[in-house]
């Protein structure tokens, strides 16, 4: 599934659901998705932080 330049949604709550469910249904980790969909790790994992989550390697989501 490569794509460039995805267009990420900018709402903090809808990003987390399509960070997520991109994570359960396409990518065995978050290294995958940033690298297919050309976006920052640190720039999603910052706007998730800001929200309380924070991603778990171990459960491949945030939580």
């Amino acid at each position: 599934m490569t794509q460039a330049q995805t267009q990420l949604p900018n709402d903090p709550m809808i990003l987390l659901s399509y960070i997520n469910t991109m994570l359960r249904d396409n990518y065995s980790n978050l290294k995958l998705l940033c690298d297919d969909l050309s976006v920052s790790k640190d720039e999603i994992c910052t706007k998730l932080y800001a929200l309380g989550y924070a991603y778990d390697k171990s459960l491949n989501k945030f939580i």
